[in-house]
């Protein structure tokens, strides 16, 4: 990874961290997030995603638009960097504990990729 690189990496990580940690406080259910990213493609290799402890709460989250506030939290922490992403919910997407347990055995790194 090149220093610029990494310089957008930690700027990128101190965004989706106050995402988090707002999401966590207003979404019941959200966990946590994380993201990947080719900076030989970047911006529009960034994809982040948030996980659920459930399948319900994710689904109850979604009813009530809860998804849609943690994107426009992702979106509008990522322009505070300016990255500026035309298509947010392209980029954005969800996940749950539960599902990665009973499709993966708990293994993060499997399920994604």
């Amino acid at each position: 990874m090149k220093k610029t690189d990494k310089k957008i990496d930690n700027q990128i990580c101190q965004a989706l961290t106050k995402v988090c940690e707002t999401a966590k406080d207003e979404v019941k259910g959200f966990q946590w997030l994380t993201h990947f990213v080719n900076y030989k493609q970047f911006p529009s290799s960034l994809s982040v995603i948030c996980i659920f402890d459930t399948n319900a709460e994710l689904e109850q989250a979604q009813q009530q638009s809860k998804d849609q506030l943690i994107v426009s939290l992702i979106k509008s922490e990522l322009e505070q960097i300016n990255i500026n992403l035309k298509e947010i919910s392209r980029h954005v997407s969800f996940d749950t504990e539960e599902a990665c347990a009973l499709v993966n055995n708990g293994q993060w790194q499997e399920r994604f990729n």
